[in-house]
């Protein structure tokens, strides 16, 4: 059941019931990759204070993409935790609780993955990063990683990510990889940052998750790599 009540749809969702152990960097990093499939984010607000912990704002550019966002997502397991989602009374009122964590009425999808590079990321030369196609959704993520070793991979229904952030976390990679049917587990190696394992029942499972976030941007200049592992 909806938890949206009698508040009219707009671009801001309200979400709670997160797990208030994750980091706020990593809480705001997993929530971009998560919600960037319904639509550009303009803006993500987590605080870790007392009254607002477990709490967060996803702003869309649309309000389409919110609702697709509330719907599709309703008690999705986040973290182990069912998240409870609706529309946020106001936008201001997200602004004014956010104590002004983001500037009013600034709609330029850059500017979330600016601050999740910065606060995650400190490298330079990255200020402006391109205006990633992937966050239309995993099928539409650009294909700038390297999909062509797949075409002579023998399907496998375990997948070989590369291309990762080095601070990407099997959390993150679970939320991601745990919409499609079949998922099992992600496997990460401490020793290679970078790469990851990630295993699903069966190979036709599997591909249909390669298909749909391949190339899919956690951060703008890290698109996914994603392979079959060798046998």
């Amino acid at each position: 059941m909806m938890l949206t009540g009698d508040i009219p749809p707009n671009q801001t969702i309200y979400i709670k019931n997160l797990n208030e152990k994750v980091k706020k960097e990593e809480l705001k990093r997993s929530l971009y990759c998560l919600f960037s499939q319904y639509g550009r984010i303009v803006d993500i607000v987590a605080l870790k204070t007392p009254k607002l912990r477990g709490q967060a704002w996803v702003v869309f550019s649309e309000v389409t993409a919110a609702s697709n966002a509330v719907r599709q997502m309703q008690n999705f397991p986040f973290y182990d935790k069912p998240m409870r989602i609706q529309y946020a009374k106001s936008k201001s009122d997200c602004i004014a609780k956010a104590e002004g964590t983001y500037d009013k009425k600034k709609k330029q999808e850059e500017k979330v993955e600016k601050r999740i590079r910065t606060e995650e990321t400190p490298q330079s030369g990255a200020a402006n990063g391109p205006r990633a196609d992937s966050n239309g959704g995993p099928a539409a993520a650009s294909r700038q990683g390297k999909p062509s070793a797949q075409e002579v991979s023998e399907p496998n229904n375990i997948l070989f990510i590369q291309n990762l952030p080095h601070e990407t976390t099997s959390m993150m990679l679970e939320v991601l990889f745990k919409q499609y049917p079949g998922f099992r587990e992600v496997r990460m190696i401490e020793a290679k940052p970078g790469i990851a394992f990630v295993e699903f029942d069966d190979d036709v499972q599997s591909s249909v998750a390669m298909q749909a976030l391949q190339g899919f941007k956690i951060t703008p200049q890290n698109p996914m790599a994603i392979t079959y592992a060798k046998k």
